[in-house]
């Protein structure tokens, strides 16, 4: 009986380098501006990192590896915004707060899984999309998951009267 086995080295670097590269690589085109499908997007302010949306990334990647499934919504039902949440990111005391998600699986490479991204439209759109700031990124067993958030902060006078209880924020679902 003659078994292979496939020994093809996934070229994905680990800790900081991993960091560096995506945010080099997407901040590049977000200074820019790029089409997505037939859609311009203009030039944007550049990522920064986010270890709460790593952590939602990390987690999601080695759920749907282990539970063996593709998808923005895990199997115990909960959605994007519930794992972001859960991981550490909260919308509490912002002025607003939005968050999305990038999922591959397969790409053997940043490079690779990076230019995937920017070549279908809507993963594109949430790359250059203005009202994202931060990012968390994970690769974990051929799934990549890639986690998004922006976050406004109050002005310095409507904090003073938040603080002061002469303003009061009223959550709305």
């Amino acid at each position: 009986m003659l078994l292979a086995c496939s020994t093809a080295k996934q070229d994905v670097p680990s800790g900081n380098k991993f960091k560096r590269e995506f945010l080099e690589r997407i901040n590049k085109v977000r200074q820019k501006g790029c089409n997505c499908g037939g859609l311009y997007m203009r030039p944007v302010a550049p990522l920064v990192w986010n270890d709460h949306l790593e952590d939602a990334a990390i987690n999601h990647a080695k759920d749907m590896s282990k539970k063996n499934y593709f998808s923005h919504d895990s199997k115990d039902g909960r959605k994007i915004v519930n794992r972001i949440e859960d991981a550490g990111y909260s919308r509490k005391g912002y002025k607003s707060y939005q968050v999305g998600e990038n999922i591959a699986q397969g790409q053997r490479t940043i490079a690779e899984v990076t230019e995937g991204w920017f070549k279908s439209p809507g993963h594109c759109q949430n790359l250059m999309e203005p009202g994202f700031k931060e990012i968390g990124i994970a690769y974990y067993n051929t799934y990549w998951v890639q986690d998004f958030g922006g976050r406004e902060e109050f002005s310095d006078e409507v904090k003073k009267l938040l603080k002061s209880g002469k303003a009061r924020i009223i959550e709305r679902n």
